[in-house]
């Protein structure tokens, strides 16, 4: 193992830095470094737009549209709708999912991205020292290096799993053929959003979980609305479960299961789950290995995550990070946000140097109904032993869900006590994702509730269920001497 001091440090420099891999934080990186003047080279050795164009966000939220759409054809009876109905053709579903990757493709595209004056090099690239990348049998130095080079699926260890194969989030993209009997193992943000999907599309869907729950990092309440939801769907969940073994008997593919649970005894002895496909969802490990990181002595935590600074930087101080291969939170959103700290730091960190902000990182979870969160829940909140107060208000009191039947979900609205200032917000509803970006605004410029509650919201929507939650925290915390007083004017007036 090398350290930084084992290297000479070149006098100069071809270029001003180097980003390895192009998926949204190494894109955003280079975006900002050509903007700022800096000379640029971004290398990556598979697909521009990495696993969010062509393995994650993009496909999954094409798939998940066309499941909607079903799963609301399935219901429109309710809405006096009695003769609707559908019949899936799934590899049109999935030949739509890539057309749209494909209208998508070129705004990550090479083209795009020498057009704005970035070197890109398709190659696989080696991190020889901390200041020079050998891609394509050429070396090339930077004052810096960013690594972005992302993660996979992590792949748990069940004997037998290697004569099954499994699908990820990575080649599901390739089906053509509905699954008859699909098992998602994993019940986390992944497993649960392309269960469902799968589940309104037509698939006979069982999820198995290790933990009591699904969505663990969800309150338990949300949990168990989600639960609800997805038995409703069809979907048979089995918590508490080990997953011992995977059998072929007969040419028929099954996963032997026991219980986790030692006070349901009659659970314990195995049994067995036949499934046509199986979907891997079990969480990710980030890609650290293989391209040089190791020989320079860079520290690796868990999960393959690299170690950083609060400035993005590795142990090699030339050397930073970005997204999924060191981040916490692996979403798009929270690569695009370490990608300007790692720019600016490498770039202008001389001057002055940014530490990196997370503490207002929203995130969405597109299941039906959605579960969209920024800041503080009631789980973490009482984790780290802050106190708080929680105000809640019912998508089934909102005009617009009532007219929209969809009436699922509330808004849930944490805040310091005796005070308006947002602490977190939990929202689980429809149309969620874009309900929750008033509050990550509020909290990123310190607004309360007093400001939401004072700003007009069209009505009737969705959004106005901002201002109700709003006024249901007013109406609790009014002044008592003032409205006794305020009624004593009045009375007097009369």
């Amino acid at each position: 193992m090398q350290t930084p001091l084992a290297h000479k440090k070149p006098r100069r420099f071809d270029r001003n830095l180097i980003v390895i891999g192009a998926g949204s934080g190494g894109l955003v990186s280079a975006y900002i470094a050509a903007a700022v003047g800096a000379k640029v080279t971004l290398i990556e050795k598979a697909e521009m737009g990495g696993d969010c164009l062509n393995r994650g966000c993009v496909p999954s939220k094409a798939l998940i549209r066309s499941a909607h759409i079903a799963n609301e054809i399935a219901h429109a009876k309710k809405l006096g709708l009695l003769d609707a109905s559908a019949t899936v053709d799934f590899k049109a579903v999935m030949e739509r999912v890539s057309e749209v990757i494909k209208e998508i493709e070129p705004h990550d595209s090479v083209a795009r991205y020498r057009s704005l004056g970035v070197e890109v090099i398709k190659g696989e690239a080696t991190i020889s020292s901390p200041w020079s990348v050998t891609v394509a049998e050429k070396t090339l130095t930077a004052r810096n290096i960013i690594v972005a080079t992302g993660a996979r699926p992590r792949i748990p260890k069940i004997e037998g799993i290697e004569q099954i194969a499994y699908l990820t989030s990575d080649n599901l993209w390739a089906l053509r053929e509905l699954p008859k009997r699909l098992l998602v193992i994993g019940t986390g943000a992944i497993g649960c959003e392309l269960a469902q999907a799968f589940a309104h599309l037509g698939s006979q869907v069982t999820m198995v979980g290790r933990g009591e729950r699904i969505m663990p990092r969800e309150d338990l309440d949300t949990s168990e609305l989600m639960l609800k939801r997805f038995r409703e769907d069809g979907i048979e969940v089995l918590l508490n479960q080990n997953t011992e073994q995977f059998i072929v008997e007969d040419n028929e593919k099954q996963i032997l299961l026991s219980s986790r649970n030692d006070d349901n005894l009659s659970q314990n002895s195995p049994h067995k789950i036949a499934f046509d496909q199986v979907l891997i969802a079990t969480g990710r490990i980030a890609n650290s290995e293989g391209f040089g990181l190791e020989a320079l002595g860079v520290e690796v935590g868990k999960r393959g995550r690299v170690e950083a600074n609060q400035y993005l930087q590795s142990h090699c101080p030339s050397i930073y990070l970005c997204g999924d291969v060191v981040g916490k939170y692996q979403f798009t959103h929270a690569a695009s946000n370490h990608a300007w700290y790692a720019t600016i730091n490498s770039l202008f960190g001389f001057v002055k140097r940014f530490k990196l902000d997370e503490s207002i990182l929203p995130f969405v979870t597109f299941t039906t109904p959605e579960v969209a969160q920024v800041g503080l829940n009631e789980s973490r909140a009482k984790a780290q032993n802050i106190n708080y107060e929680m105000t809640q208000f019912p998508f089934s009191e909102l005009d617009r869900a009532i007219t929209e039947d969809e009436k699922a979900g509330w808004i849930k609205v944490l805040t310091v006590p005796g005070k308006d200032k947002i602490l977190g917000v939990t929202i689980v509803g429809a149309r969620a994702g874009e309900l929750l970006q008033e509050y990550v605004i509020a909290m990123r410029h310190n607004l309360g509730l007093n400001k939401i509650l004072g700003t007009i919201h069209p009505y009737p929507t969705f959004v106005e269920i901002n201002q109700r939650v709003a006024g249901a925290w007013k109406r609790n915390h009014a002044p008592q001497w003032a409205l006794q007083l305020a009624k004593k004017i009045h009375a007097w007036r009369r």
